[in-house]
């Protein structure tokens, strides 16, 4: 696959993944500065990791979550919260990956998880 093909299958996951109005908004803030790091991301991330056949997009979505809980990554987690469920993990799951992260990532990461899990899944604070 080259460049371009890459970039597109990209697009397709990111997405499929997202959904249309944050990629759009990620898109139409690019400017001269980010252009370059979103097309990055777009290729590799999207176009090179997510659409392996090797793990299905529900798991990489559940390690992901794992990682930015680990990472402390509090936007990306609330994104790919959001992404995981467009991925088809249920809640259920997703309150599983957060309590093993208690025991792998420490119990203050998983509290700020749990907390910004609510927020995105219930609208609470």
């Amino acid at each position: 696959m080259d460049e371009r093909q890459r970039y597109e299958e990209g697009m397709k996951v990111r997405r499929a993944v997202l959904g249309d109005s944050h990629v759009d908004a990620a898109l139409k803030n690019r400017n001269e500065f980010n252009e370059a790091f979103q097309e990055l991301i777009t290729r590799y991330a999207w176009g090179e990791i997510w659409t392996r056949p090797g793990l299905p997009r529900e798991t990489r979505s559940m390690l992901t979550v794992a990682m930015m809980v680990a990472l402390n990554r509090e936007e990306e987690l609330r994104m790919h919260l959001r992404a995981a469920v467009n991925n088809g993990v249920t809640r259920e799951q997703i309150r599983e990956v957060l309590l093993q992260t208690a025991i792998y990532c420490g119990v203050p990461a998983a509290n700020t998880a749990f907390r910004i899990a609510e927020e995105v899944f219930y609208g609470q604070k």
